[in-house]
């Protein structure tokens, strides 16, 4: 069953000591290794740029600019461009009715008719080969229909969507020159992007610090609720999420939200009442991955219409922390 680019079966290829070599022997050990290689990238890669291949160009400018790059098609083969290179963008004045031409540069790995020799020898009483080729992808300029957004080209289209031909960058050409920056929204990358890291856990409060200092709060009191002058804040802790960056926190106080008071006297008997917090995530200090700083101002709702609000410096003490952090 072929597995890649038409590959039937494996050898490994061996050598002994007086064998006779040929330059088929040599050619098909290169091939063995780079179809490993090309196995490998098509295997836990998709097609689209690894690295570089950055594509700049100015609203008026007639050329683009590629830096160097690698990337990977949906063959594995690798694309590999290792110097700065310029591009002239297509000549056109519009698109044939008076509107901005739309354009792809998309990159292909190169046939090895499409490279030039770099080296080449004489042979024992045969005639002189090429030993070297330079490696150079393949740039092309892909016309997409008045919309901006499919190739006219059908065979150019399956290609692209194949993941044979890699696209770089958009342009908007008019009168010769680009009539906006170019665009790199359209480029994949080889690396699919991570999935978020998620972790979440439960965590006791640990040690409450208390202000009294937030009197101002009574004035938003609602019906039947009481927010109480008080403000409670401590750290939680987060390294058991084992993040490397500081993610998106969210938090919630885990505690019986219906509470009984204690009786103050015969005449002041027990009494049932809602208990809760507003809660924030402070920004200062800032969060880390190892911990938040957690800020709970108590709510306390009234079934009875009780006048004394049951709350001291202690009262979240016995109250947990349920956390979830989100690092993108």
């Amino acid at each position: 069953m072929s597995i890649i680019n038409g590959t039937q079966f494996i050898e490994r290829i061996q050598f002994f000591n007086g064998e006779r070599l040929f330059a088929s022997d040599l050619q098909d050990l290169e091939a063995f290794n780079r179809e490993m290689r090309w196995l490998h990238n098509q295997s836990l890669h998709q097609p689209g740029v690894g690295s570089g291949f950055a594509v700049s160009g100015n609203r008026g400018d007639r050329q683009v600019t590629i830096t160097p790059g690698y990337a990977i098609d949906s063959c594995g083969r690798e694309i590999i461009l290792t110097e700065t290179d310029v591009e002239a963008i297509p000549p056109v004045a519009d698109n044939g009715a008076g509107a901005s031409a739309f354009y792809d540069l998309t990159v292909s790995y190169p046939a090895d008719t499409d490279l030039k020799p770099s080296e080449t020898r004489d042979g024992i009483c045969l005639p002189q080969g090429v030993v070297r080729l330079r490696e150079a992808p393949v740039f092309c300029w892909v016309r997409l229909g008045d919309d901006g957004l499919q190739p006219v080209d059908a065979n150019l289209k399956a290609r692209i969507q194949q993941g044979l031909m890699i696209v770089l960058a958009r342009i908007e050409v008019f009168n010769c020159q680009l009539k906006q920056p170019v665009s790199a929204t359209q480029r994949r990358n080889a690396k699919p992007a991570k999935l978020p890291h998620i972790a979440s856990d439960v965590r006791a409060t640990g040690v409450w610090n208390v202000r009294h200092v937030l009197a101002e709060r009574a004035a938003n009191n609602l019906p039947g609720l009481t927010i109480l002058p008080i403000q409670f804040t401590t750290t939680v802790d987060t390294t058991s999420g084992n993040f490397s960056a500081t993610p998106n926190y969210m938090a919630r106080l885990v505690h019986d939200r219906v509470l009984q008071s204690k009786p103050g006297s015969e005449t002041a008997p027990s009494f049932y009442y809602f208990a809760d917090a507003i809660l924030a995530i402070l920004p200062d200090p800032k969060p880390t991955p190892t911990q938040f700083a957690l800020e709970a101002i108590p709510v306390i709702g009234y079934f009875d219409h009780a006048q004394n609000a049951p709350v001291d410096d202690h009262f979240f003490d016995d109250w947990q922390v349920e956390w979830i952090g989100i690092e993108d």
